[in-house]
């Protein structure tokens, strides 16, 4: 996607928002053992670091072609 490419300030933000907020959730949740709360700050945890690999990766993809022009 040409977006990502051109607005790298704004990818390495988001990204780094991202990684941030994720492992931040993640440690929170785990220092809450037996509590059903702490799963579930995990697992929004996990989804955070997810969508900064997502958005890491988004510039990379190769663009998908149409199946009837192969």
């Amino acid at each position: 996607m040409q977006f990502w490419k051109d607005h790298t300030a704004l990818r390495v933000g988001l990204i780094a928002l991202c990684f941030a907020a994720g492992i931040a959730l993640v440690v929170l949740g785990w220092r809450m053992t037996g509590k059903l709360a702490g799963l579930g700050l995990m697992l929004v945890g996990v989804v955070l670091l997810l969508i900064a690999l997502a958005i890491y990766n988004k510039p990379f993809e190769e663009p998908r072609q149409n199946r009837r022009n192969r």
